[in-house]
């Protein structure tokens, strides 16, 4: 009777784990891949799915995008400058079936032939090249590298710079070009301001050249503005105090003949009045 008892215990066990090891769960994001005496079978979508204990395998490979780090490594630029690149990229498979029968490990494979293109493409490139064009750089890794993983059942969907370390004397040597950029279009700018300057200079001269007593209004509005300043002692240059000594005149012998009556002529008398004068001009009355 406990021979019994043992026997069908022992059965039973042997059915629970036969059964365990013939129900096999096909997630969402996997596919199986099905093996029978080591012949492919064929693929297997999501769900429960059953095969033959011994017989039968089955391998499950997810189709999600994974992300892989591509480590740090010095590349020498085209123009021979020593920098370190490090970068990213993300592929996911595409078919199953390859992605199993194509290559023995397939994460590991796509990390050596990144490192590799990654180092092929970037030494194609000089420095400034390298750090204005990543995106040309990105796109020729991923295109040479989905050349290379189409056939393991892999697509690379994207991979990216991370980052580009540069020599300290290479960083020193930047910074001081940019700092002369800087100082050059200062420079420039101030150029052209004082051009403009120049130019505003040059018109308001002509004008004031051509209307002398504008020039001697704005002697006088210098006399107010250094006035404005809080100054005790004021330098009157010699042509300021003749233009406003002739200015005064000019004012007084207009009051005076403003007020003066003009007395009445023959009518056979020919004679003008005389004209004031002011810095040299004449005024016909």
């Amino acid at each position: 009777m406990e021979v019994l008892i043992f026997l069908l215990v022992s059965v039973i066990l042997l059915a629970l784990v036969a059964l365990a090891m013939a129900v096999k769960v096909v997630k969402q994001y996997e596919q199986g891949v099905l093996f029978r005496f080591g012949r492919l079978v064929g693929s297997r979508e999501p769900g429960l799915r059953v095969i033959v204990p011994v017989v039968e395998v089955l391998h499950r490979v997810s189709l999600r995008i994974v992300t892989m780090p591509i480590q740090s490594q010095g590349i020498i630029t085209r123009d021979n400058v020593s920098v370190d690149v490090s970068a990213v990229a993300y592929f996911r498979v595409v078919d199953a079936v390859k992605s199993v029968i194509a290559i023995e490990n397939v994460n590991a494979a796509i990390n050596q032939i990144a490192q590799t293109t990654l180092r092929k493409v970037v030494g194609q490139h000089t420095l400034d090249e390298t750090l204005s064009e990543t995106d040309r750089i990105n796109l020729g890794i991923r295109e040479i590298l989905d050349v290379t993983t189409a056939e393991w059942g892999v697509e690379v969907t994207l991979v990216e710079l991370k980052d580009i370390q540069l020599p300290d004397s290479m960083k020193r040597a930047m910074a001081r070009q940019a700092e002369a950029e800087r100082e050059k279009r200062a420079k420039i700018i101030n150029a052209e301001g004082e051009s403009l300057a120049a130019a505003a200079l040059g018109d308001a001269s002509d004008i004031m050249m051509n209307h002398p007593l504008a020039l001697q209004l704005r002697n006088l509005q210098s006399l107010v503005e250094i006035g404005v300043d809080k100054n005790t002692t004021v330098v009157f240059p010699a042509p300021l105090m003749s233009t406003i000594g002739e200015l005064g005149s000019f004012l007084a012998r207009e009051t005076a003949a403003a007020a003066t009556p003009t007395a009445p002529r023959s009518a056979g008398d020919t004679r003008t009045d005389p004209a004031p004068v002011l810095n040299g001009a004449t005024k016909t009355v």
